[in-house]
C-alpha cells in the first residue's frame, strides 16, 4: 500500500509538547483578532469578584498552544484541526507557563488522518484543558 503521508507516518502512542509563557500581551492580542473583551480579561476588580479570583486569560489563547505543537511538531506541518472536543478544567493566568501536549490514538491507512488526545498543563502541574482532536496532515511542499 502506497502512504498517503508525506513524512514519516506518526506512530500510536507518539507524543510531543510545547510550552510557552503567556502574557498580558497575548490578552491583548487575541482581542484584537476575536473582539472577546470579556471583563474577566481585563478588568481586576470585576475578576477579582468572580470564582477565578484574578485576571485570566481567554480560551483560545490557552488551547492555541495546541495549534502549535501539532503544526510543528507532531503530525507536523501542514495538519489542520478537522474535528476538536476539549474540556476547560482550570483557568490560566498571565506569567503562567503552559505546555499543550499530543499523544497519537490512532493513524488512518487510507488518509493522512490522525486522533489524538491533547492536553494544556499549567507550570505547577494543575490540568486546564483536556481533549482529543482529530487532525489532517496535507501535503506541503516544507521540508523539514
Amino acid at each position: 500500500m502506497t502512504s498517503n503521508w508525506l513524512r514519516d507516518r506518526p506512530r500510536i502512542g507518539q507524543t510531543a509538547q510545547l510550552s510557552r509563557t503567556i502574557t498580558e500581551k497575548d490578552i491583548s492580542l487575541f482581542t484584537e483578532i476575536s473582539g472577546d473583551r470579556n471583563p474577566l480579561h481585563y478588568d481586576l476588580n470585576v475578576a477579582k469578584a468572580s470564582r477565578f479570583g484574578e485576571i485570566v486569560v481567554q480560551g483560545g489563547v490557552t488551547s492555541a498552544i495546541l495549534n502549535a505543537v501539532v503544526a510543528e511538531e507532531l503530525p507536523g506541518p501542514g495538519t489542520v484541526f478537522l474535528n476538536v472536543n476539549w474540556n476547560f478544567k482550570a483557568p490560566v493566568r498571565p506569567g503562567d507557563v503552559i505546555t499543550g501536549q499530543v499523544e497519537v490514538t490512532q493513524v488512518r491507512e487510507d488518509k493522512p488522518i490522525t486522533n489524538l488526545n491533547t492536553t494544556v498543563v499549567r507550570g505547577d502541574g494543575t490540568v486546564v484543558l483536556e481533549g482529543t482532536a482529530i487532525c489532517y496532515t496535507m501535503q506541503t511542499n516544507e521540508v523539514r
